[in-house]
């Protein structure tokens, strides 16, 4: 039923297929079993389609496209010894005749550049991406020049035209690195041309073949394309996980912060509870004393109004889900816990209900409110009432083994395009809408995967071609018992809450 007929039989082909191996915890979301021929869950890396709502993204830091001053000059020094050093070894070593004073002009043309830098922008300054373009392309031209005067192609430190387009590549937008890209390649192909020949010993009789120079002009510019891409694209994985990550740190200091609020509030509410009884108690007294044509029993009932009131607000902040308590010891039934969240996502066009399956086995689990949880399973839910046409369904199954928890709406559904890439930062269907950026289903996946689950993505119509639920797109958040973060959750204890493996809705509507 649900989708969770079928996720079961593969839960177990997996445990048969690794017989005595039992999985240890992990800090990365670990992918649910795949489904076998015929359709069924995508085995995801991370998220898909985003509430990115959820996520205030202008707090990341904007470091793309930035090099620091002190590293730039670091890496031209660099050069120039080594070019100081080739021209060294190749004039006093091996005794060539090399235009020597041309060669060490241009190399002081790039020392002359890396001091001025120097004076006009302190060290620990960053360049933005527009000046650092220009520093890049200025080393292309100092290069290509050196290389002009000492053979072009038939040199073979001519590979070291392609360090400032893989520099570009780590650093820079990919337009800047495509520019520095043709500029070294326009430089190779007029080397290939136009160069001083080296003056090679007449013993040696040294003549390239105009064939090899062609492949050396192969190599460089396929070297160039190749590195320079390898190079950017490894670059931009690396600076979208690092944001990702620290979008998911600032997500849960964020609910960390509103727990350490909500806890604040209980204990205030705690501690005005007992005057707020004793004013109640004493206004109820006046008027019972007071004659009903007293001039003082309006303002004795206005009182007694607002004590009333002052009681429901501390109450409705006690009674916030996402504000409760932090401590292991605070548990509650997966069903009561999917109920409140559901009821503070249902929207007027959006009906969400909360079914319990009834092939559940054993005592209903109780989960800890911790901010992972809590933050991770709204997500969800929410994105769902997003794209729903009218209705969610959360569905929760659980056994001796497992708990699951399935949300499906009538929307839509996963396209075919993202379910392919759902794991990556930055994937969303919302593509080019003003404040999404695909990140909070990696937030609300990164999370959940620090209690111990695992999230699978897929369409309901590829689940269970025989099961009931919904068309749309579907969430399945599983967990292993023995592997759930914190074993106090776990028992079979409801902690005095009387559960019923029915619909919530159900029991409250008997």
């Amino acid at each position: 039923m649900l989708g969770f007929r079928a996720w079961k039989q593969n839960r177990a082909a997996a445990r048969a297929a690794e017989p005595g191996e039992a999985p240890a915890p992990s800090a990365e979301p670990q992918p649910g079993a795949a489904r076998a021929a015929g359709g069924g869950w995508t085995a995801p890396r991370l998220p898909g389609r985003a509430n990115r709502s959820l996520l205030n993204t202008e707090e990341l830091p904007a470091t793309r496209g930035a090099v620091r001053v002190r590293t730039l000059l670091y890496l031209r020094w660099i050069g120039l010894c080594g070019q100081l050093l080739a021209v060294y070894i190749t004039e006093v070593l091996l005794h060539l005749d090399t235009p020597l004073s041309a060669c060490l002009l241009v190399i002081a043309a790039s020392a002359v550049a890396n001091l001025h830098l120097l004076r006009v922008r302190p060290s620990a300054s960053w360049l933005g991406r527009r000046m650092a373009t220009l520093h890049l392309a200025f080393d292309v031209t100092q290069v290509s020049a050196l290389l002009y005067l000492t053979g072009g192609l038939h040199n073979p430190f001519a590979m070291i035209i392609m360090v400032p387009v893989t520099i570009s590549a780590t650093i820079l937008p990919l337009r800047s690195t495509m520019a520095l890209g043709a500029m070294a390649i326009g430089a190779v192909t007029l080397l290939a041309f136009f160069f001083r020949p080296l003056p090679w010993p007449d013993a040696f009789g040294l003549t390239l073949p105009r064939l090899y120079v062609g492949g050396v002009w192969v190599a460089l510019v396929t070297t160039v394309l190749f590195v320079g891409g390898y190079a950017w694209r490894v670059a931009a994985e690396a600076r979208s996980m690092a944001n990702a990550l620290t979008a998911t740190k600032m997500a849960l200091a964020r609910e960390q912060r509103l727990s350490a609020v909500g806890g604040v509030a209980a204990a205030a509410a705690h501690e005005l509870g007992s005057p707020l009884s004793t004013i109640a108690v004493v206004t109820k007294e006046l008027l019972r004393d007071v004659p009903l044509d007293s001039p003082l029993r309006d303002d004795i009932e206005l009182l007694q109004s607002e004590a009333a009131r002052c009681r429901e607000i501390l109450a409705g902040l006690t009674d916030a889900p996402e504000r409760k308590s932090e401590s292991p010891l605070d548990l509650t039934p997966v069903s009561v816990l999917l109920t409140e969240l559901a009821e503070a996502a249902e929207t007027l066009a959006t009906e969400v209900e909360v079914i319990v399956n009834p092939d559940c086995e054993g005592d209903e689990p109780t989960l800890p409110r911790t901010p992972e949880l809590v933050h991770g399973l709204t997500n969800f839910i929410h994105n769902a009432t997003q794209f729903a046409q009218s209705r969610v369904e959360v569905s929760v199954f659980w056994d001796a083994d497992d708990l699951a928890i399935l949300v499906e709406d009538d929307g839509p559904g996963f396209p075919a395009t993202v379910l392919d890439r759902l794991g990556e930062p930055y994937i969303s269907t919302r593509e080019g809408e003003s404040g999404h950026m695909g990140l909070g289903v990696f937030i609300a996946t990164t999370l959940l995967s620090h209690t111990g689950a695992t999230v699978e993505f897929g369409n309901g119509d590829k689940i269970d071609p025989d099961a009931d639920g919904l068309s749309g797109a579907r969430v399945l958040i599983a967990w292993e018992r023995a592997r759930l973060t914190g074993d106090l959750a776990w028992g079979g204890k409801t902690w005095g809450v009387p559960i019923v493996p029915v619909s919530p809705r159900e029991t409250a509507a008997e």
